[in-house]
């Protein structure tokens, strides 16, 4: 994606996560941001983890858009860029002059890309909307937990992370649509959109016989026995629902023929009788060691794993063979890790992913307003006076090379 340029206006979560796609597959993402640095809310401190995670592999450009010469920079930095990504509330952009038409009058290439809370139009459009809003709005938090604890949140944040990749897909459509016809156009979605797409069967039942899901804690809504059993020293996750698979599991837990009885021998009847069929299967588990029951039930092809908290799972050696953590160096916090790619590109199997931490606050300015937008020095000076950007007095981490575009 080297030869890629995008404008980059998100802010908190969402947003960042469709552009750190692309910056981390070698896109030029130009991050714009404001004069005065006040960081970025939902991405905790410049410094910080979640930050650095969020902003990996970006430049930084700080432009205030709300004056004549921060929309003459932006117009020439558009006019330059394959893609403009943004997040705001759908009126936001019109008063920012970053509505798809404002855009397209300059360049008829260019490709938008917006994420919002509700969507673009609609009663609830204008609305203002973070994860967990719309986890409540959505459902999905009535999905969540036990018929005991209530409605829960999901322990990530579903919503933004799910439209920040939906919008990256969007785009990338809309790259190759560019390819055929020679224009670009505008792409969307909406936290909203992105979270019901995520429930997918849960919303699917309820449109076909209009029954709502309810929780069901660690059981799967249908397919039975799948959940968590406890074991001699701790708990795993079982999954054998499928008539041949229970049969196995019954052999090797040495249940007898409970496979045939008519509670359990289909999936219709396991799921409505799953209390009591779980509590057989437990008070077998609960004599093995789950090392041990886990590798005779894989042995055998039942899936079946073990439940880690955060810290076993990222050193699980399988996840250093895939490369989902990795290492960059700043230039004051030293080396850090990083969150990995989800995604591998056959053609290009040793690509670094993640190359450079997040950027100092406007550390690209000058050299992108002189290299790329060709402005003159007494014109960088003359925006610098009058505040319309702000220059980072950090010394950049990039090379010359990575800059130009």
């Amino acid at each position: 994606m080297s030869e890629l340029t995008v404008v980059d206006l998100t802010r908190h979560r969402a947003g960042p996560v469709t552009s750190r796609l692309f910056a981390d597959w070698g896109a030029a993402v130009i991050k714009i941001e404001e004069p005065t640095d006040r960081g970025d809310s939902m991405g905790g401190a410049r410094e910080g983890f979640d930050y650095q995670n969020l902003h990996r592999n970006k430049l930084s450009l700080s432009v205030n858009l709300k004056t004549d010469e921060g929309q003459m920079i932006l117009k020439r930095l558009v006019a330059k860029a394959d893609i403009v990504l943004e997040n705001f509330r759908p009126e936001v952009k019109f008063r920012l002059g970053v509505d798809y038409e404002s855009l397209k009058a300059i360049n008829p290439r260019i490709i938008c890309g917006s994420i919002s809370g509700f969507g673009q139009q609609g009663p609830c459009a204008s609305r203002p909307a973070v994860d967990q809003i719309i986890q409540g709005v959505s459902g999905i938090m009535s999905l969540t937990g036990t018929p005991d604890t209530g409605p829960l949140r999901t322990g990530v944040a579903i919503a933004d992370v799910s439209a920040g990749m939906n919008l990256a897909i969007a785009v990338l459509m809309a790259l190759y649509q560019r390819e055929l016809t020679g224009e670009g156009q505008w792409v969307t979605t909406s936290l909203l959109e992105s979270t019901l797409a995520m429930m997918d069967f849960q919303v699917a039942r309820w449109l076909h016989d209009g029954t709502p899901p309810q929780r069901m804690g660690n059981d799967h809504p249908t397919l039975m026995p799948t959940g968590v059993v406890k074991t001699l020293d701790g708990e795993i996750n079982i999954a054998a629902a499928e008539d041949d698979k229970f049969s196995i599991l019954c052999e090797l837990l040495e249940l007898g023929t409970l496979y045939k009885r008519p509670e359990y021998q289909d999936i219709h009847a396991r799921s409505n009788n799953r209390v009591a069929l779980m509590a057989l299967i437990e008070s077998v588990t609960k004599n093995y060691e789950s090392d041990d029951l886990i590798f005779r039930l894989n042995d055998k092809g039942i899936p079946c794993g073990p439940v880690y908290d955060v810290g076993q799972a990222m050193s699980n050696p399988q996840l250093d063979a895939l490369n989902m953590k990795c290492s960059v160096t700043h230039p004051r916090l030293g080396e850090m890790l990083l969150v990995g790619q989800p995604i591998q590109l056959g053609a290009y199997p040793a690509f670094d992913v993640v190359r450079q931490p997040a950027p100092e606050h406007g550390e690209h300015t000058r050299q992108l307003l002189t290299d790329l937008l060709a402005f003159t020095p007494e014109q960088v000076d003359s925006f610098e006076k009058s505040r319309c950007i702000s220059l980072s007095d950090k010394k950049s981490v990039r090379s010359h090379d990575d800059v130009i575009i």
